[in-house]
């Protein structure tokens, strides 16, 4: 009995320690919660009240003229008068000084946005933290990955409406929750190896955000092994803010049970609960 407690409490304490961290970098100064405004780019110049200078996009990637009085700082260095910074990749960006805050600079779905972001920003100022399911070990769950003959370009919606997104899947995870077999298709994840599944269950649109999950998993071991801790299943930007191109889940990873574990929905989204 005093190993299981002992066992429980590490157990806690370690789940606690990720969430701390995990909030901490949400609510960076210059983290999602910080962003103001989300703005597409076109052919066509055009000035934003929230930011300096004219811009536009092409063949050549984003370009701002800046007017007299006006100024970016681009690595660490004043920029004034016309500046291009050339095309970006998909899911690339960059991040240039702005007056109280900074600039993200980006490219989603095939189109070039720029996203404001300011530490002082209401929604990062009143962040009170995100509620969550307890922890518990019930959720710690066991899974196979089978991974595919070569990578499976796979097409998913946005939360921006008419924005697609297309990741390469490299496999799938084999699972079950009491009994019942499940599959999620997975993509790469933040490190080498590891891998990344967006999914949906029959929480989402009750307890938690309508439109995503998502979990980070380990990379598999010698026997294709891995371990899915739904504890540990977190919100996307787009839970929190209308200024995120979050990807959605593809459509086979639509869970039919209920997923009591991770985040739930946000403070900030429970007056439009139910809302992508």
């Amino acid at each position: 009995m005093t190993d299981t407690l002992h066992d429980t409490a590490a157990f806690v304490r370690d789940w606690q320690d990720w969430r701390r961290r995990h909030e901490e970098a949400l609510a960076a100064p210059h983290g999602f919660l910080a962003v103001t405004g989300l703005h597409w780019l076109t052919s066509r110049q055009q000035r934003f009240p929230d930011l300096p200078g004219r811009w536009h996009t092409g063949d050549e990637g984003v370009v701002v003229d800046l007017a007299d009085g006006e100024q970016l700082t681009v690595d660490g260095q004043p920029v004034r008068g016309r500046h291009g910074f050339g095309p970006i990749a998909e899911r690339g960006g960059l991040t240039v000084g702005i007056e109280g805050g900074v600039l993200e600079v980006a490219r989603r779905g095939g189109r070039d946005i720029l996203r404001p972001r300011r530490p002082d920003h209401p929604l990062r100022t009143g962040f009170r933290g995100t509620p969550t399911y307890p922890p518990t070990p019930r959720w710690v769950l066991g899974g196979r990955y089978v991974p595919f003959d070569v990578p499976r370009p796979t097409t998913v919606g946005a939360a921006v409406e008419g924005l697609a997104h297309v990741y390469d899947a490299p496999g799938r995870i084999e699972f079950s929750v009491d009994g019942v077999p499940l599959r999620l298709t997975a993509f790469d994840g933040f490190t080498p190896g590891s891998l990344s599944v967006l999914f949906t269950d029959a929480t989402s649109g009750v307890t938690t955000y309508p439109a995503n999950r998502a979990l980070a998993v380990d990379a598999p071991d010698a026997h294709r092994r891995v371990t899915l801790d739904f504890n540990r299943a977190t919100n996307l930007p787009c839970a929190y803010t209308d200024f995120a191109t979050c990807p959605l889940p593809p459509v086979e990873n639509r869970l039919p049970v209920a997923v009591e574990a991770g985040e739930k929905l946000p403070y900030e989204r429970h007056a439009s609960a139910g809302q992508s």
